[in-house]
């Protein structure tokens, strides 16, 4: 895509020109050379949307379920045919190295193919008699416009957890991707076209803070699903619920993996190594924080030590690259100030990588320290890179009371051989996704994808049976014929 290109929305099936004059530069997060510019739409661009969802509702609704699936399967067969295509995308504009991007974009697909059994998933329920001939149905309709608003970090497995989901139920659908990763969500808008769904049932909107709030306050918006940091999923469901929204919105993260003494070190550090530094940190799955049972700290670290300082930083797309950029400089400015506050802070470095010293692109070095307090902010706040802290604790006892602190509760890992120190952590952890000997226990698209805490605000979570739920509400009829 040449460099002057200003991206246009997708409103009632066709590409249209914001209205909004500003715009914001998409640059490669692995070189700095520009990509494209992205309009930041305002007001105006949000009810042409609004109303061309809007108008295309009443008969997307009435399309039978079935029909509405045998769309989702063309479109999972689209993605399919240009999955090389997606993947060179997320590569480009996020910083994902090529093996990240395969597995993101797989994991849409697989949420594409969920979306599929619509007809099973959306039946409802009947009970004959619940009084002397009267019986009762329980159905499920759809809600109406929907609202996707996606982060950079997956810029197509996310909208496809959602928008196919959303329009498979009935509803009509208005993706604003992250204004840092716009170009995969234009070749999505293009593929969803292409597989036949009708004008306006699918819309794009780009830009950034002014877009959401509009899109959060409109009278014609009745669902809002939100991925993205704690504090802007907070401003999300506090404003789109005041004005009368179903929302989700899923938050930010501190992950804790506990390591117990009898843990097979082989397996476990690759694991907690990926974790860690895979996609530079910037997964709300990623391992930030171990936990390392006496008396196993002194070789894990050894072992997590030793890798880290092999970690190939470079360009997303060369072969060989373990640890890409992060999204943006701004970013590579917040990470490395949270790593010199972990050394103020007495934390020990116990390995650093390396960057390469001609690269243009947004890299930060890998970064494992030692010795962490548990009351360190290094240790508390979701710092969103290649930075893993190792805490060292006496017993199981304290590391789940350590990681039971920890105001989020996204997700928590346990490696260890012991079936009973296994279930205690399963048990007793207050985190919704919990992995034993997994790194990045990540439920399959016909699962939730459960946070707890401050990690997660809403009820009903994304993918799986919830999100149908969310995508639908119910309605009860009680029957008597005379």
């Amino acid at each position: 895509m040449a460099d002057d290109v200003l991206l246009e929305n997708y409103v009632g099936g066709a590409w249209v020109r914001a209205e909004a004059p500003d715009f914001l530069e998409v640059p490669d997060p692995s070189t700095g050379r520009l990509l494209a510019r992205v309009p930041r739409s305002g007001a105006t661009d949000v009810d042409t949307a609004v109303a061309a969802a809007r108008a295309a509702f009443p008969a997307w609704r009435d399309v039978p379920v079935a029909e509405r699936a045998r769309r989702i399967l063309t479109l999972r067969q689209l993605l399919e045919t240009h999955y090389d295509e997606l993947v060179r995308s997320v590569v480009r504009e996020n910083g994902k190295t090529a093996e990240e991007a395969r597995g993101s974009v797989r994991r849409g697909i697989e949420a594409v193919e969920f979306a599929a059994s619509a007809p099973t998933t959306m039946q409802g329920a009947f009970l004959e008699d619940v009084s002397a001939g009267v019986d009762t149905t329980l159905l499920r309709q759809p809600l109406g416009v929907v609202v996707g608003i996606t982060p950079f970090n997956f810029p197509v497995m996310i909208p496809l957890w959602m928008a196919p989901l959303a329009l498979v139920c009935g509803n009509s659908f208005i993706l604003k991707p992250s204004e840092r990763v716009p170009l995969s969500a234009v070749l999505l808008a293009r593929l969803i076209g292409e597989a036949g769904f009708p004008a306006g049932t699918f819309n794009l909107v780009h830009g950034d803070a002014a877009a959401v709030d509009a899109l959060l306050t409109h009278p014609g918006v009745d669902a809002v699903s939100f991925v993205g940091s704690a504090p802007t999923a907070r401003h999300v469901y506090t404003t789109a619920a005041a004005h009368g929204k179903r929302v989700q919105a899923l938050a930010g993260a501190k992950n804790h993996i506990v390591v117990m003494p009898d843990a097979d070190l082989d397996r476990s550090v690759p694991a907690i190594v990926s974790s860690a530094f895979g996609q530079s940190g910037e997964r709300c799955l990623a391992g930030s924080v171990v936990l390392a049972v006496d008396p196993v700290g002194d070789g894990l670290v050894a072992r997590l030590a030793e890798t880290v300082r092999t970690l190939a930083v470079g360009p997303a797309g060369e072969a060989g690259t373990a640890v890409g950029p992060v999204i943006r400089a701004d970013h590579r400015a917040r990470v490395l100030k949270w790593i010199q506050e972990g050394e103020a802070g007495g934390a020990q470095v116990a390995a650093r990588g390396a960057v390469p010293s001609t690269a243009d692109g947004y890299y930060v070095a890998p970064v494992l320290f030692d010795r962490v307090r548990p009351d360190m902010a290094i240790a508390q706040e979701e710092i969103f890179g290649p930075v893993l802290a190792v805490v060292r604790v006496p017993s199981l006892d304290e590391a789940l009371l350590t990681a039971n602190r920890s105001r989020f509760g996204n997700s928590a890992v346990i490696f260890t051989r012991d079936g009973k120190a296994a279930r205690e952590f399963v048990h007793r952890i207050e985190a919704g996704m919990v992995g034993v000997n997994i790194g990045v226990p990540a439920p399959a698209a016909y699962f939730p994808f459960v946070g707890w805490k401050g990690s997660f605000y809403g009820d009903l979570h994304a993918t799986g049976r919830d999100a149908v739920e969310f995508y639908t509400r119910k309605k009860v009829v009680t029957t008597r014929w005379f």
